[in-house]
């Protein structure tokens, strides 16, 4: 698509060739300065010597853009004077983009698998990202139409995202309708007994993915316990004035702060219950699924040929979920309640 300018100023062209090189180069596609000329001809109207180019890119080195080349030194006639002149001539340009392919697609791959964003902003995400990439880089990832667009969708989420974002940064409680899917396949919001939309007044502490879904971790204002609040049901937010709980006075923080990875770690399904110190039995071939749910942490006790211990401090009724949804190769020992 040919970008038409009219009478394009000359101090446009930095930009214009740093757009061209972010655009048609990489390490594996490379320009000459011909082929910079030509595009700013054929695309931008502007019609400019190599010597431009070339300077033009020396400014754009020195300002720090990651720019490779092949410099060649050849001797020409200065065409004023005849003289033969030494200059040099730039081929095998390419920019150096933020991001390598590799990581990339590996971003690419992980929203593909967030089912907490809709399709649709899924697929305007992965459009900007590809734009950090030369135009090569879409053709290699034609996976990213592949987004269903039939899972559970919230319209109001990156909104939501940024007010708590604002909330957690100035420390302060909001107020919001937790939403809930009926049998007609729509969210509705949670209600009292009394018929009326709930209203959910919390302290939030931090926003975290986990399963593919993204969670608020907060306290319920009514409890002083640690909530967990799925962010895409989360409607109608707003910030209150009112400074939010400090997270040290929760009952299950222990005078601690919020440590997000051994939370995550502990709250396997980001259940919403008391952590405890529990042993369970395994078959040895699920060793790699508890490292996998439970982390580094966990230790292995009593190993035979067919099974092993395992001891770690996790959430009791995600220890619960994943015996029940590994039995019979898991069986809880201890604590006798969770039994």
């Amino acid at each position: 698509m040919k970008t038409t300018m009219i009478d394009p100023p000359k101090k446009l062209l930095p930009m214009l060739i740093l757009e061209i090189l972010q655009k048609y180069t990489d390490a594996d596609h490379r320009l000459k300065q011909h082929d910079i000329q030509e595009i700013l001809k054929t695309e931008y109207d502007m019609v400019t010597d190599r010597k431009a180019i070339k300077r033009n890119i020396d400014t754009l080195i020195a300002m720090g853009y990651d720019i490779e080349s092949t410099e060649t030194v050849r001797m020409t006639p200065n065409p004023q004077t005849g003289e033969i002149e030494e200059s040099s001539m730039m081929s095998g340009l390419w920019l150096e983009h933020e991001f390598t392919d590799s990581e990339l697609r590996l971003i690419i791959d992980s929203l593909l698998f967030s089912q907490h964003i809709p399709p649709k902003q899924r697929k305007t995400l992965i459009k900007k990202l590809c734009g950090l990439s030369s135009r090569y880089f879409e053709a290699h990832v034609k996976h990213i139409h592949a987004v269903p667009d039939n899972l559970p969708q919230s319209p109001q989420l990156f909104l939501t995202i940024e007010v708590l974002d604002e909330a957690i940064s100035k420390k302060r409680k909001i107020a919001f309708q937790y939403m809930e899917y009926g049998t007609d396949k729509k969210l509705h919001p949670r209600l009292r007994e009394d018929g009326n939309v709930r209203i959910y007044t919390a302290s939030p502490y931090q926003m975290a993915a986990k399963e593919g879904k993204y969670y608020l971790i907060c306290n319920y204002d009514k409890y002083n316990d640690i909530s967990n609040y799925r962010v895409d049901r989360i409607a109608n937010i707003e910030i209150l004035d009112e400074p939010i709980k400090p997270f040290d006075t929760l009952d299950e923080a222990k005078s601690a702060g919020l440590d997000l990875g051994k939370y995550l770690a502990e709250h396997v399904y980001m259940y919403s219950s008391p952590s405890a110190t529990v042993k369970f039995r395994i078959v040895k071939a699920m060793v790699s699924d508890v490292i996998d749910e439970f982390g580094m942490g966990v230790e292995f006790l009593d190993e035979d040929d067919g099974f092993v211990t395992v001891r770690a401090h996790v959430n009791e009724r995600a220890m619960q979920q994943f015996a029940k949804n590994f039995a019979p190769d898991v069986e809880i020992l201890e604590p006798k309640r969770l039994t």
